[in-house]
């Protein structure tokens, strides 16, 4: 359940970092073409560090793309920020339309026709200006809050079964046998689908992971719309994380935002044919899908997500410079997720080598049977630890490294 709040998180913050950072760009003179630029520029250094650090190595020339989530990350940066720029673009003409409409004097109302030409453009009162602006700010916010619902439910209306498995499904079977393809060829499907071709691995499709992007967009303009006090902010973030859980628990309930719709077949199920797979037993309720996500999938994780935006916003500063490793690994964020893929992997090779054991699944990397350490908590706990241990001290390195670089350094893209 833990990794499952990664993915939409990195998401959501990359669609708010965008907010900030054409906020600040903004303020310091840049054009929308340079903005353009930083944005190509970034998703194609994601993409090019995707290929070289990840595709290359463990592809062993056989994959010409392995892609991780960082791919995906460079996708939705780039559709993010150049949704950022038509949206502040078209809420600047649209507010400019609003406020002429507004203000104009009636065509037949000849007490309100100005004497003199000077007292036309009196008439575009600062107050006619402020209720165009927010008008403006308020359509713009709701069409981002579709787009954000249309990205997450096009999983759904894309599926080949629409989340549903078929009937026939195997009863010994434990989860989702979605089929992998549609009818619309495997370059449409890379953009939506997991998919595991012969020269292509992608569990994260770009365009299914687009939704949590956006609603970092929204979020992001809310919170930079005026001075809000703490508590606010903390509050807010409190409440839609319950909503969303309400949303979460409906999908439950309701059968709707799923993709695994008749999917389960754990003992729980086959003991209460004709009911509600997921109130059978605790860990069906919370069975979601991840590859690709569903609606279901992202209210349980942004619920979460928000809710420890909440806590973590409400604890003070003080305590949380005392927590090791917190600001560390929160300042270098994009550098310590690169490190710890690299990191864990070849840890990983010396652990499976002391603890591992072979189980009862297919490596879907090299076609033999897995090596884990499945059933040793303690192995997992421990190298988890150590691994965070070698990590600190290079993230807080590099924290200090790009602080000391510009504005425009490819340094402060990690």
């Amino acid at each position: 359940m833990l990794t499952h709040l990664c993915a939409p998180g990195f998401m959501f913050l990359l669609g708010m970092g965008v907010v900030y950072f054409g906020r600040s760009r903004s303020k310091l003179g840049w054009s929308s073409w340079q903005m353009t630029r930083h944005f190509a520029i970034r998703a194609f250094v994601l993409a090019a560090v995707n290929e070289i650090l990840f595709t290359l190595p463990f592809g062993r020339g056989r994959l010409i793309v392995l892609n991780i989530i960082l791919l995906a990350l460079a996708v939705n940066y780039l559709i993010a920020g150049l949704v950022w720029l038509a949206v502040n673009a078209s809420e600047n003409a649209l507010s400019r339309l609003l406020d002429s409409y507004h203000s104009s004097p009636g065509d037949d109302d000849d007490a309100g026709r100005p004497l003199l030409q000077d007292e036309t453009a009196q008439s575009f009162t600062k107050s006619d200006t402020i209720w165009a602006t927010r008008w403006s700010w308020h359509i713009h916010n709701v069409v981002l809050l579709a787009l954000t619902i249309i990205t997450i439910a096009w999983n759904s209306w894309l599926s080949p079964h629409h989340g549903h498995c078929p009937l026939d499904t195997p009863p010994s079977y434990t989860g989702p046998t979605q089929p992998r393809s549609t009818t619309l060829g495997p370059w449409f499907d890379f953009w939506f689908l997991s998919v595991h071709y012969q020269r292509v691995i992608s569990p994260f499709p770009p365009l299914a992971w687009l939704s949590p992007a956006i609603l970092g967009l929204v979020y992001g303009r809310i919170i930079l719309s005026r001075k809000w006090r703490a508590y606010t902010i903390n509050a807010g973030n409190a409440l839609f994380g319950v909503l969303l859980m309400i949303f979460f628990v409906l999908t439950r309930i309701l059968h709707f935002g799923n993709l695994s719709e008749d999917c389960l077949r754990m003992s729980e199920q086959l003991a209460s044919t004709g009911k509600n797979q997921y109130l059978a037993s605790f860990r069906s309720f919370l069975y979601i899908s991840k590859y690709p996500p569903s609606f279901a999938y992202m209210t349980l994780t942004m619920s979460i997500n928000f809710l420890l935006l909440a806590f973590f916003g409400a604890m003070p500063e003080k305590v949380a410079r005392r927590i090791p490793t917190l600001l560390t690994f929160g300042q270098s964020a994009l550098f310590f997720y690169i490190l710890h893929l690299m990191l864990y992997f070849c840890m990983a090779i010396l652990v499976k080598h002391w603890f591992g054991r072979e189980l009862d699944h297919i490596d879907p990397m090299t076609g033999k049977p897995a090596i884990g350490t499945e059933g040793q908590p303690a192995v997992m706990w421990i190298t988890w630890l150590v691994g965070l241990a070698i990590l600190w001290p290079l993230c807080r390195w590099y924290a200090k490294f790009k602080s000391t670089k510009g504005a425009n350094s490819v340094w402060r893209f990690f």
